[in-house]
């Protein structure tokens, strides 16, 4: 599409492209605000927005799209992905975005990486010992080089450490849990020991690929403009909210992809990304479109679709300081007046699992035994009743786009139906998530991407010390039990006991319902029909990359 005929808007206070090449495109504009914003349409959320969704859909992509005709760009060695938000830093002791951190999985190795259950295993490391519980020890592979050249040493991870530890970074990784490592040394080139202030069960979790990256000694401040990895492809460019490109690494020490460019794409708009996709100048789009998206994009001979059990956790939080939430009795009711399965069919079109916990299925700390709260609406009526909260209302905050819009919408309607009256008040995400982490709401729902694949994750949200700004416990949820239990599973290097204790964590929290477990929504791929090899991960991850390659077209 021609630079000339892009234009701006602002949302949140960053800038973002929004594409009007094409008369049709400007269309699609003004048909959104008419169904989606309830400014437009104020009597939207009492009509099923999700059931009147998939038609607009169809009308935009099926009929309006196929006219914003274009050149696709099907170059045998280019692979294009759609990336929705741009990295924030390639940087990787600094980008903690899912966008950053992904990006980082292909460009840097580190000590260690994660298999597709989340378990450890070896990568610039070949084997570590753990000699006593806060000495880590690790052997590295001789035969690494940076892509420019430079052999990767124990040097280098020293210092990549050093600087996040000494503050010659301004990174969030200098704290928790890099502040626990009390002194790191090389008794020689290829050898690396760590030693903690104290003991820390999940160090090797956050020693992999993703959460940290190995640079260059002396990378300067400007690291992020011009970044250096041993990963399996090398930084060529960056275009800031345009393009990420990358090229593959004939240095990378494992086995080398098979494609030779990788372009991300970044396209925050997923009507446009639907349309790229159809045009033929997306190639791949992974968890950036919409459910309704997807299932007209399946009708589409020159797609594919690929759908799989994914980690990403969806659930609705309380204010535990708020007198309406405080009561068990209210959390519960809306639990049994919540009806997961509906939202799962109608407004995520099946593309999601119903959750029980925060941590996924195929996880090894999992807990399948908890509490479940089917839906059960006479069940949350007499709850309700038996707090004294017949006639309950209260103030549900989302953001403003259209998915959380579509989410309040719904959870609206269903709680209606007990009896309660759920005022939605939306802004953009800036705004609502600086409110959540100031504690002014009542219930908000937000999901968890990656996080959650560690169970350490428990510490972040339900220890009682850790609340904003300390952590993520924004309902201010505060049992000693699960104190205790989250500090001794941090502590215990033994598996099975550290296991029993999140077993524990789960059942506990279950019961008192800090939060309400809803769903974990699958990972989804959109792709060119000459895109060969495609392997979901169950945390979304960009690792299968590696072994995507092209088929020629016929």
């Amino acid at each position: 599409m021609p630079r000339s005929n892009r234009s701006w808007c602002s949302r949140g206070g960053q800038a973002r492209r929004i594409w009007t090449d094409h008369p049709v495109c400007a269309q699609i504009g003004s048909l959104r605000q008419r169904f989606f914003d309830p400014r437009s349409n104020p009597s939207s959320s009492r009509r099923g927005i999700p059931f009147a969704t998939p038609w607009l859909l169809l009308i935009l992509i099926t009929v309006y799209f196929p006219s914003c005709t274009g050149q696709t760009s099907a170059d045998p060695g280019v692979v294009t992905i759609a990336l929705d938000l741009p990295p924030t830093n390639l940087d990787p002791r600094i980008g903690t975005d899912t966008s950053s951190e992904r990006l980082s999985q292909l460009l840097f190795v580190s000590l260690v990486k994660k298999d597709e259950r989340s378990e450890i295993e070896p990568d610039l490391a070949t084997r570590w010992e753990i000699p006593d519980p806060r000495t880590y020890v690790f052997h590295l592979r001789h035969d690494v080089k940076f892509h420019d050249g430079r052999a990767l040493t124990a040097k280098d991870v020293l210092f990549t450490f050093r600087s996040i530890l000494n503050g010659s970074v301004r990174t969030v990784k200098s704290g928790h849990p890099y502040n626990l490592i009390d002194s790191i040394e090389a008794p020689d080139a290829y050898t690396v020991v760590f030693r903690l202030k104290e003991v820390f069960a999940p160090f090797l979790w956050n020693m992999a690929r993703g959460a940290i990256g190995i640079i260059p000694e002396g990378s300067g401040a400007d690291f992020n403009r011009h970044p250096v990895g041993a990963g399996p492809f090398e930084f060529v460019r960056y275009l800031q909210d345009e393009e990420v490109v990358l090229k593959r690494s004939e240095l990378y020490f494992g086995e080398k992809p098979s494609i030779s460019i990788l372009r991300f794409k970044i396209i925050p708009e997923a009507i446009v990304c639907a349309l790229e996709l159809r045009k033929g100048t997306v190639d791949i789009a992974l968890n950036v479109l919409t459910p309704d998206m997807v299932e007209v994009l399946r009708r589409d001979d020159d797609l594919k679709v690929m759908q799989a059990e994914g980690t990403r956790y969806q659930y609705v939080a309380f204010n535990l300081d708020d007198p309406v939430f405080r009561d068990i009795r209210v959390r519960q009711a809306f639990a049994y007046g919540i009806d997961r399965e509906k939202i799962i069919k109608y407004l995520w079109r099946g593309q999601a699992q119903p959750a029980a916990n925060v941590i996924p299925p195929n996880n090894w700390a999992y807990e399948s035994s908890v509490k479940i709260y089917p839906y059960d609406p006479e069940r949350a009526r007499a709850l309700l009743k038996d707090a004294g909260h017949e006639h309950l209302s209260f103030t549900y905050r989302t953001s403003s786009d259209d998915t959380g819009r579509l989410m309040a919408a719904i959870l609206q309607q269903q709680l209606r139906e007990i009896g309660v009256s759920m005022e939605i008040r939306s802004n953009e995400f800036a705004t609502f998530y600086a409110d959540i982490i100031a504690g002014n709401f009542q219930m908000y729902s937000l999901r968890w991407i990656g996080g959650n694949n560690d169970p350490d994750i428990f510490n972040l949200i339900f220890h009682s010390k850790m609340v904003p700004n300390n952590g993520a416990n924004r309902g201010h949820y505060s049992n000693p039990r699960v104190d205790q239990l989250i500090e001794l599973s941090r502590r215990e290097i033994d598996v099975e006991k550290r296991r029993q204790a999140y077993h524990e964590i789960q059942r506990i929290a279950a019961e008192e319902l800090p939060y309400i477990s809803l769903f974990y929504a699958d990972n989804v791929c959109v792709y060119n029909k000459r895109i060969d090899g495609i392997k979901l991960y169950p945390a979304g991850d960009y690792d299968f990359l590696t072994d995507v390659r092209i088929s020629p077209v016929p």
